[in-house]
Order: structure tokens, then C-alpha cells, then sequence
């Protein structure tokens, strides 16, 4: 396995702490604490409890890992109020 490898798995958010931090139930039963990648954060892209996930891992640390896909879930789209607001 080389140094740079990443583990993908699939889950599912069940807990939100402080400093963006998220507790994820994995596919296979195992518990971790994942943060948003960087892309997510440059666009805004925001995560609740019960949304589907995609977590990288390194192979070195199994309890952490980081969020880089969150599973798009019908019925869920744009909110609408963005750019509705008027400022002077």
C-alpha cells in the first residue's frame, strides 16, 4: 500500500460538535470524527445529522477521517433565499 493511499467509505452523520467537526456512523458499523474538506467549506456546502457522506481515511489513523462528498438526497434543493436580501 503506498504512503499517499486513502481509504473511501460511506456513511452517515449522526452527531455535529463544535470547530466543524462531525461524529459519522461508517457503513460497517465502526464510529469516527471527520471534518469538511476544504472544497466544502470554499463553497459553502453545509451538512446536518442524517446525511449520507463520503469520508477519506488514512490507513495510519482509523478513528478520524475527512469529509469530501455529501450524497445529494431528493427532494432537498436550493433554499431560495439566497440573493433576495438587499443591502445598502
Amino acid at each position: 500500500m503506498a504512503k499517499e493511499e486513502l481509504i473511501t467509505l460511506e456513511g452517515r452523520i449522526d452527531e455535529i460538535y463544535p470547530d466543524g467537526r462531525f461524529g459519522v456512523m461508517l457503513e460497517n458499523d465502526h464510529r469516527i470524527i471527520a471534518y469538511t474538506a476544504g472544497k466544502m467549506r470554499r463553497f459553502r456546502i453545509k451538512s446536518v445529522v442524517g446525511d449520507q457522506v463520503r469520508v477519506e481515511m488514512t490507513p495510519y489513523d482509523l478513528s478520524k477521517g475527512r469529509i469530501v462528498y455529501r450524497e445529494k438526497t431528493p427532494g432537498q434543493g436550493p433554499s431560495g433565499s439566497r440573493g433576495r436580501t438587499f443591502r445598502r
